[in-house]
């Protein structure tokens, strides 16, 4: 079924014929060019044929709000669906990040679906955020060692990640691809003077500087970030810059001291190279207390989802050498019973506490025990092996209670 957000581009009644031409009179060269050269008849989106997404990128700026709100909505529903990539995303992104210093992009954004709440916005933050969610998307899977510690990693998403048509897979090339480009009109929006449009330029950069071949340009932005985070930032930012630092492999020990403990938690999310065992004391301090860890963050960081303390467990986890470096902590989660959390909380843990798999010619250590206890006790309740199931079958262990049990 075919979406019906925009009008195509060229002909039809005068008065839309006027519209869309003072619209591309309006439009940056680049943007101009990329619209009228691309076949977009020949590239898909989530619906199907792609022809009518000019019309749609052409009501990103136009005068009528309602307009601009439902081209938002193609974008999101059509262009990037759920995250997924089409033939049509890159050309795109391209245009978009083309328009980004439009001056319509100022305008304030009015969201288009019943879910869209939060604080005013404009435009311009609306389509960084847009661009923060495919170089998420782009991101993925190329580098499995980051991808395990997002939030919502699986060790099936592996076996599974090679399992794309050749549509797809040109998709996902052509998003890589551009991704240089992107940063390029990206980068200026980290210092921006609205708060909101820094917070979306920072979500989109950290995944696209994640790209191997953009790699030499994280110093430069981390130096923009570090002149940032000393000019009286409220908490969200200076977190939101902290755990940048971090992800892009930054020395962030000085932040693992700093005086917001969700500050020094975020300086901790990264693969640190110095100063591990302090950011994993970092990190597990506040798994001891995950409603406080919780409410840092009311509305999730550019790049996470999820309860905070998920991303949090998760960087535990990887960063910590040994399974018995984290035990005590993740015990005591198992041990909590929060039926709620089964694939995001216990199902990592257990798949840490084995890693590589059980081995029944090696006995079980200590930790290993402790932890397995702990499922056996609170299964009752909160059914925390037959909801891990997928999890134990990984980490190469019996699947039910019984079989648990008989471990121990």
């Amino acid at each position: 079924m075919a979406a019906d957000f925009a009008s195509p581009l060229p002909t039809g009644p005068d008065g839309e014929s006027a519209r869309v031409g003072r619209i591309l009179s309006g439009l940056p060269a680049a943007a101009r060019e990329l619209l009228l050269a691309t076949d977009w008849d020949s590239l898909r989106h989530a619906y199907g044929p792609a022809g009518d997404i000019p019309g749609s990128l052409c009501s990103l700026v136009d005068e009528d709000p309602e307009a601009r709100s439902q081209a938002l909505a193609a974008l999101d529903m059509a262009v990037l669906h759920q995250g997924s990539l089409y033939t049509v995303t890159a050309p795109a992104a391209l245009f978009v990040a083309a328009i980004l210093e439009h001056p319509v992009g100022l305008a304030e954004h009015e969201g288009y679906f019943p879910w869209d709440e939060g604080p005013a916005r404009s435009l311009r933050s609306a389509l960084l955020s847009w661009l923060g969610q495919l170089a998420e998307s782009a991101a993925y899977g190329g580098n499995p060692e980051r991808d395990r510690v997002k939030w919502d990693w699986e060790p099936w998403h592996d076996e599974t990640r090679g399992e794309r048509d050749p549509e797809e897979l040109a998709a996902l090339s052509a998003c890589r691809a551009i991704r240089p480009a992107l940063y390029d009109a990206v980068e200026p929006h980290l210092s921006a003077p609205d708060p909101h449009d820094r917070e979306a330029a920072l979500g989109a950069a950290v995944p696209l500087l994640s790209a191997p071949k953009l790699a030499d340009r994280a110093p430069r932005a981390a130096a923009l970030l570090r002149v940032q985070l000393g000019a009286g930032m409220e908490r969200r930012e200076r977190a939101s810059a902290a755990r940048a630092l971090s992800v892009w492999g930054m020395d962030t020990s000085d932040l693992l001291a700093d005086t917001d403990p969700a500050v020094r938690v975020c300086a901790a999310l990264g693969p640190v190279r110095r100063d591990r065992p302090r950011a994993l004391a970092v990190l597990l301090d506040a798994l001891r207390d995950p409603r406080t860890t919780d409410g840092w963050f009311p509305e999730p960081l550019p790049g996470l989802d999820g309860w905070f303390r998920f991303t949090v467990l998760r960087s535990a986890l990887a960063l910590a050498e040994t399974f018995e470096e984290v035990a005590p902590v993740a015990v005591a989660v198992v041990a909590a019973g929060d039926t709620s959390v089964v694939d995001f909380e216990r199902g990592p843990i257990l798949l840490r506490a084995f890693d590589g798999g059980y081995d029944p010619a090696h006995p079980l250590s200590r930790a290993q025990r402790d932890l397995l206890r702990a499922f056996v006790d609170t299964d009752e309740a909160t059914g925390g092996i037959g909801g891990n199931v997928l999890w134990f079958r990984a980490a190469g262990l019996p699947d039910n209670r019984e079989g648990i049990a008989a471990l121990l």
